[in-house]
């Protein structure tokens, strides 16, 4: 029986729920699937889809996990030589944290097959150029000088869903547009609407600049409260090969305002910790009240917010908990002999 309450929960929004509901009462094992674009490092943000995906698996889904090689070179994020080689990369990191049941499919896989194309094609007829750059405009590189490639992007991507018989289309909410695209066209080409479910975006580990504070939020929806980490830019994110000593010191220089909005170390803590471990405990100094065990992250977010818990402790605790967390990941990363290697 499916444990509608794992897939429920930690999402940011379920398209719909009564869909979902019926599903998941009518089908025994539904399809699930996310598409990675293999480019740069996997982050700890990527572990909020991850670990949703952890959620579907432990629930009874089929979970189906797609290595869009294909769309990352579509979307200009490196060449096909370095792409082939992160997608051993990406995929052994997904398998190291505990998602070993699921099904890994290649782009190339089936991209190039006569039917998909003809589906793209297809898709093409029903969608017009401004829908589809719309809905690339929260993941695409470079999106001012948009290419040809980027528009076919969006329509590839839908036809996944039909490609891969999916029933649920699951991805963080910079997804939503395409998702929402997918809902409506897919049913021209004789398909069905997928239901989607999204998973909110970890925010960057830096301060918000002067320029974040001015701009609105990114995303319509007010997804985007400050900006999201990425693996772009090294500053703002903890790949998970990183070090022990390189995860504590990113977590205690990062930013961790007196709030729970666009705050990194809160959520690492609701996000990623708190699904994956039973309890934090937080060590202190007898003087500072002594060591404090929290089994619910709203316990621990609501000392923070009153001030009872200090951002250095809470820092620290973070810091060895995450590192814990990753550690599977680094140990299977060197038995495979697998290492991140940069584009450059």
């Amino acid at each position: 029986m499916i444990n509608t309450e794992l897939v429920k929960r930690n999402v940011e929004e379920i398209v719909t729920e009564e869909e979902l509901d019926t599903l998941l009462k009518g089908k025994k094992s539904p399809v699930t699937y996310c598409g990675y674009e293999t480019s740069g490092p996997v982050h700890i943000g990527t572990l909020i889809a991850v670990g949703k995906q952890l959620d579907f698996q432990n629930a009874g889904l089929k979970v189906k996990v797609l290595l869009a090689d294909v769309h990352t070179h579509l979307n200009r994020k490196g060449g096909e030589e370095w792409i082939e080689s992160m997608v051993e990369y990406w995929k052994e990191c997904f398998v190291g944290y505990g998602l070993k049941k699921a099904e890994y499919i290649r782009g190339t896989e089936f991209q190039f097959d006569e039917d998909y194309v003809k589906d793209v094609l297809n898709l093409g007829l029903n969608s017009t150029l401004n829908r589809a750059l719309r809905s690339m405009q929260e993941i695409a590189r470079d999106i001012e000088h948009a290419t040809v490639s980027q528009v076919i992007y969006p329509l590839m991507q839908v036809i996944d869903i039909k490609a891969l018989e999916v029933d649920i289309a699951h991805g963080g909410m910079e997804q939503r547009k395409i998702h929402m695209l997918a809902r409506e066209t897919l049913p021209l080409i004789g398909y069905k609407k997928p239901v989607c479910i999204h998973t909110p975006l970890l925010c960057s580990l830096q301060a918000p600049t002067k320029e974040d504070k001015e701009k609105e939020p990114l995303s319509e929806y007010g997804v985007f409260p400050r900006p999201k980490m990425s693996s772009s830019k090294p500053e703002t994110m903890i790949a998970l090969h990183e070090s022990e000593d390189s995860i504590k010191k990113k977590i205690n220089n990062a930013y961790c305002p007196p709030d729970s909005g666009g705050n990194p170390i809160l959520d690492i803590c609701k996000l990623l910790l708190f699904p994956r471990i039973e309890r934090i405990k937080i060590k202190r100094n007898e003087k500072f009240g002594g060591d404090i065990i929290y089994n619910d992250y709203f316990d621990l977010e609501k000392d923070y917010l009153n001030k009872k818990l200090h951002p250095a402790d809470l820092k620290n605790s973070v810091g060895e908990n995450l590192s814990e967390l990753l550690r599977p990941v680094r140990e299977h990363l060197k038995r495979k002999g697998i290492e991140y290697k940069s584009a450059n």
